[in-house]
């Protein structure tokens, strides 16, 4: 007897089990993204933009760009704090991209939930470098249209130098947010996984063996708010004590030589 004919008269629990094996593994529904974290992304998304934008036009828009860094700077110090005491999937320590989790998810061994290790990276690239521009631009001075709020703190010289790396750092800035774009538009388009959408309205089926996400303490998103307002606060300058207007020249000519009284011409 052949193999083949052996196997089909096996009775069915005998048979091989590829039907099995190409099942999809089961999966449960979660709130993998918390609603804070959501409404920093897209206020980050648009905080930049307006950066981006306001900053090419230049000119009266410049006030507009200061205030959007001002922005970026709350948010990300939002971010920071909401990244050490948040929800499971926002910590930093959750997808934090170390060598052993690249190399899993580069051999298709990676399994978890949130940002994978290549996506992490990007992620605290961007945040690194949008952390750099808005510091940097708030210590800025062009000398024509725009004077970073802080910008009376540092030398002239490196403020100038600090202007300079702001310009030059916006083409990085450019990259990541390309290959960003493009790592959404892969996973959806070949990997059939939206990434998009679980940004949006916070849930996303995860296997079912993985552990849900824990949730964070009010009093974590309370100190996250305290924290960005606090640093936007000190980004915008109204601290900062403004330098006294000088006094007018006096012309010693003038008053020490008064002009003599004409009589009239009557």
């Amino acid at each position: 007897m052949s193999l083949q004919e052996a196997l089909v008269d096996l009775p069915p629990a005998e048979v091989p089990h590829q039907q099995q094996l190409n099942k999809p593994a089961p999966t449960i529904r979660v709130q993998l993204w918390d609603l804070p974290l959501r409404i920093f992304h897209w206020s980050l998304l648009a905080a930049v933009g307006t950066a981006i934008v306001t900053g090419k036009l230049g000119g009266s828009w410049m006030a507009l760009h200061a205030k959007a860094g001002i922005t970026i700077v709350g948010l990300l110090a939002f971010r920071i704090v909401w990244g050490l005491i948040g929800p499971s999937p926002a910590r930093f320590s959750h997808f934090a991209p170390t060598p052993g989790k690249v190399w899993a998810y580069l051999q298709g061994q990676w399994q978890g939930i949130g940002h994978n290790p290549l996506g992490a990276l990007s992620v605290f690239a961007l945040l690194g470098l949008l952390g750099f521009q808005a510091g940097s631009g708030l210590f800025s001075n062009d000398d024509i249209a725009f004077t970073g709020p802080l910008a009376s703190l540092v030398a002239d010289e490196l403020s100038h130098d600090l202007t300079n790396w702001h310009r030059q750092a916006v083409n990085i800035l450019f990259v990541l947010i390309g290959l960003h774009v493009a790592a959404i538009v892969f996973y959806a388009r070949v990997k059939k996984d939206k990434l998009v959408q679980p940004m949006v309205t916070g849930w996303k089926d995860i296997p079912a063996h993985l552990p849900p996400p824990r949730r964070a303490r009010r009093i974590a998103l309370l100190a996250a708010l305290v924290f960005g307002v606090g640093a936007s606060y000190g980004a915008s300058g109204l601290w900062v004590k403004k330098a006294a207007p000088q006094p007018a020249p006096v012309n010693t000519a003038t008053s020490s030589n008064p002009a003599k009284a004409t009589a009239p011409a009557w």
